[in-house]
């Protein structure tokens, strides 16, 4: 656990040097909110369904949580490529042990961004149904961080340069996050949206957060909860395996 908590705090030193690079991720998350937000708002409320922002906000925060998590397996690819990465597996503890905390660090980072976009959101007008659904709030946050950070991870342990990395990326995490009813209900879809939202891990991560903070959801809390919690399970072990064969 001591090797693990070092990991985590050596990954959260470096997050803290650039925060040059925290504040820029956070120009999408903006532009999806304003933009959406406020753009489609009317049509949205013509529509009969409400306060878009209430809608959007929380598939805002789950797509924050998604691109910071899954980019922070850039950093493996760097420290690999500039040698840091073999000065740190020549340590004597498990290479498990390493991934673990790396994955905890990149985690703990888009963890924050989220909720600085949490905030950002109140700024704009979204309004949490209750105080008292904040700790479900971040149950689903930190679930959701762990799950993508593993998989970036995993995706990173398979490639050794940038543009594979962010060509490979770009390709699942854009469609993962149009597709995951972030943007629009999942209420009456065609029935071919209908199975890629089921078949798609946002989608619980939206769902759960969209439930806890305004009380709306699809799948329900147990769902989402069971799915998130078996996925985040089996990328763990699936990114700490990959990594562990890592050959530099």
């Amino acid at each position: 656990m001591s090797a693990i908590y070092v990991m985590w705090i050596r990954q959260l030193k470096r997050y803290s040097r650039s925060r040059a690079r925290i504040i820029g991720s956070l120009g999408q998350p903006l532009l999806f909110l304003l933009g959406l937000g406020f753009g489609f708002g009317s049509i949205y409320q013509r529509a009969g369904q409400g306060n878009y922002i209430q809608f959007l906000a929380p598939g805002v925060v789950a797509m924050t949580v998604l691109f910071s998590s899954v980019f922070s397996g850039i950093e493996l690819i760097w420290d690999r490529q500039f040698g840091f990465l073999k000065e740190t597996l020549v340590a004597p503890v498990p290479r498990l042990t390493i991934m673990l905390g790396r994955t905890l660090g990149g985690a703990t980072v888009a963890v924050l961004q989220g909720l600085i976009v949490v905030v950002i959101c109140l700024l704009a007008g979204f309004r949490v149904r209750s105080v008292s659904a904040l700790p479900m709030m971040l149950v689903y946050m930190i679930l959701t961080a762990i799950l993508f950070t593993a998989f970036g991870t995993a995706v990173a342990s398979l490639l050794s340069d940038f543009q594979g990395f962010q060509l490979v990326m770009n390709f699942l995490v854009m469609p993962m996050f149009f597709l995951s009813g972030a943007l629009f209900p999942l209420t009456n879809v065609p029935k071919l949206l209908e199975v890629i939202a089921i078949c798609n891990p946002l989608s619980y991560g939206v769902d759960g957060l969209r439930l806890a903070l305004i009380g709306v959801g699809h799948f329900g809390a147990s769902t989402d909860l069971a799915v998130l919690s078996t996925l985040t399970a089996v990328l763990l072990f699936l990114g700490g395996y990959l990594f562990s064969k890592i050959q530099l």
